[in-house]
């Protein structure tokens, strides 16, 4: 059988692209103290970090919320019926396969992942496509925060966030991404939520800071791209990977840490950036949840937690949703 088509919708690639590094980068290195934002971390490379960081022994989330996915995949099909499967932040899709292949045989005709980096989208439509025959693929290049009301609707939809990627947001940053996703659901629809559950701290770190050093290589990311893309200086050899856990924040925080006092160049933002021996860059921030502030962080943006799934030892959760009528609390 032929493999149905793939369109690739590109929309965050260019001289837009580009402004939003600078912006960025601006505003994060100017800032005390200072910070990146993830979505850097992202480009070819740091996208096959991720994957390989998936693989350690030590990062227990992805195993944990496959195992969950396997087991309740039927279930959440059953429940909501899509015609159309909608994956923001997609990457390989290989969880998201489970609950296309629960689909097969049901309504489910489209699958619409939506992802910042190009290559991983373009690999993950054509393998969707090829795998499973008579599904629709309608690949979408984007930004969460500029581009979700453009991700198209073929009929009743399934839209999922999985991997506990809400957590890389800051409170403000997850209320406008919850309210996006609230305002892609139609009466009917659903919101399959992947969040990482609050557990012993040392297991915590472990997981954002492996023996072997790939978490490392992979927050060390962002500096490669500011070499490339802005003809930035940076010395890798210079800068510590650091993750800690900010209890009072219940959120796993990456940094990295100048060994020394240097000056940083950065032509291309037309910037100089001077760092103290000690200081710490923020790159990115994994929040962790309890059933009771994720429910709440879902009412506020007008989603009512409709099933909680999770493990035996409750490492980490599915949160389904529906639409709250009449909105957000």
């Amino acid at each position: 059988m032929i493999p149905a088509p793939v369109t690739i919708a590109i929309h965050t690639f260019g001289q837009d692209a580009r402004q939003d590094l600078i912006a960025d980068v601006r505003a994060g290195l100017t800032a005390t103290p200072k910070t990146l934002l993830p979505r850097w971390l992202y480009d070819e490379r740091g996208s096959e970090l991720f994957e390989a960081i998936t693989e350690l022994p030590e990062y227990y989330l992805t195993r944990t919320e496959a195992e969950i996915l396997r087991r309740v995949a039927p279930e959440v099909i059953a429940a909501v019926a899509p015609e159309a499967l909608v994956e923001l932040g997609s990457g390989s899709a290989r969880k998201t396969s489970v609950l296309i292949g629960a689909a097969m045989g049901h309504r489910l005709g489209f699958y619409v992942p939506f992802d910042i980096s190009e290559t991983k989208l373009q690999q993950t439509a054509r393998r969707i496509a090829a795998d499973f025959p008579g599904i629709s693929v309608y690949a979408m290049v984007g930004d969460f925060a500029a581009h979700l009301d453009r991700v198209p609707r073929y009929g009743r939809q399934l839209v999922v966030f999985l991997g506990s990627t809400i957590g890389n947001f800051d409170g403000a940053e997850r209320r406008a991404f919850l309210d996006h996703v609230r305002g892609l659901l139609q009466p009917g629809d659903a919101f399959l939520l992947g969040v990482d559950l609050v557990k012993d701290e040392a297991e915590l770190v472990a997981a954002y800071n492996d023996a072997e050093g790939v978490t490392a290589d992979f927050n060390r990311n962002v500096l490669r791209v500011l070499n490339r893309q802005l003809a930035a200086d940076f010395d890798l050899a210079a800068f510590d990977h650091v993750a800690r856990f900010d209890r009072a924040q219940s959120r796993i925080e990456m940094h990295l840490r100048s060994r020394r006092r240097q000056r940083v160049r950065l032509p291309g933002a037309g910037l100089t950036v001077e760092f103290a021996a000690g200081e710490l860059l923020m790159t990115e921030i994994s929040v962790k949840f309890t059933h009771a502030s994720i429910e709440q962080a879902l009412r506020e943006s007008g989603l009512a937690l409709t099933r909680w799934y999770t493990d035996a030892e409750e490492r980490f959760a599915l949160c389904l949703c529906t639409p709250r009528l009449g909105g957000s609390a």
